[in-house]
């Protein structure tokens, strides 16, 4: 990965990667929010233990899956830190534009990853 193209290109992938996978954390989060709302009503509207264990089982899942988004993005993240650490330390790169693009994506993600980490 000697190439300046080359390099940019796997800042951008692995940038991007890092950016969707925030995104979709996030939202998953929001759908166990919205989810545990919706269990919440459930039971204090007495509803038919049927719709209780139907919606858990689906708050269930959401927390699977932000569990799983969360370590791939931590995969991710790790692996955006070790290529901007590597580029960094290569004086053609300075003041190269993808590498503060990529620098900002890994930013965003780690301060996100850190606030989950101290809630």
């Amino acid at each position: 990965m000697s190439t300046k193209p080359a390099v940019h290109r796997q800042l951008n992938i692995k940038s991007g990667v890092a950016k969707r996978l925030l995104k979709e954390h996030i939202l998953y989060a929001k759908e166990a929010e919205e989810q545990q709302r919706k269990v919440d009503k459930l039971i204090a509207n007495n509803a038919e233990e049927w719709d209780v264990k139907s919606a858990r089982r689906i708050l269930e899942e959401s927390h699977r899956m932000i569990k799983d988004s969360d370590n791939r993005l931590g995969k991710a993240v790790q692996d955006l830190r070790e290529l901007v650490l590597r580029v960094k330390s290569q004086p053609e790169f300075a003041e190269d534009i993808e590498l503060l693009h990529a620098e900002e994506a890994l930013e965003e993600a780690s301060v996100h990853l850190d606030s989950k980490v101290s809630a």
